[in-house]
C-alpha cells in the first residue's frame, strides 16, 4: 500500500522530523498534537479547557486535510502532564466524540513540548 504524507496549513507544522499524519489505504495515522495554534505558532493561554479544544480542532483539521472525520477516529494516546487534570479535560474531550467514542488510553507524562498540558496522538480508520 502507498505511504501519503497528510499537510494541512490548518494545524501546526511539525516543530521536528515529522509528519503531521500519515494514511496508508483506509487509514490514517495521527502525530501527537499539543495546543498550539497554526495562526500564530504559539501554545495557546489559558488552562487545559483551552488547550484541550485546541488540540482537537488541529486532529479534527488534519482528518479533514486527509478526507476523514471525528467519528473516523478509532483510538486515541492521550498524555498529560498532571492526572489532576483529567476531569476538567474529559469534560471538553467529551464534546468531540457524543457518539460511539474511539478506544483511549490515557497516561502521565513528567513533560511535553514547549510546556504544554498533553498532547494527543490518534489512529482513525474509514469503513
Amino acid at each position: 500500500m502507498k505511504k501519503e504524507v497528510i499537510e494541512t496549513n490548518l494545524a501546526p507544522r511539525p516543530i521536528g522530523p515529522y509528519s503531521q499524519a500519515i494514511k496508508v489505504g483506509n487509514m490514517l495515522f495521527g502525530s501527537g498534537q499539543i495546543a498550539i495554534d497554526p495562526k500564530t505558532g504559539e501554545l495557546v493561554k489559558g488552562g487545559i479547557r483551552e488547550q484541550t479544544r485546541q488540540v482537537m480542532e488541529n486532529i479534527k483539521a488534519i482528518l479533514n486535510a486527509a478526507g476523514f472525520e471525528m467519528n473516523d477516529v478509532v483510538f486515541v494516546l492521550v498524555f498529560l502532564k498532571d492526572l489532576s487534570l483529567f476531569r476538567e479535560f474529559n469534560e471538553e474531550y467529551g464534546k468531540y466524540f457524543k457518539d460511539k467514542p474511539p478506544a483511549r488510553t490515557t497516561v502521565q507524562v513528567a513533560e511535553l513540548p514547549k510546556g504544554a498540558l498533553l498532547e494527543i496522538s490518534f489512529i482513525a480508520c474509514k469503513e
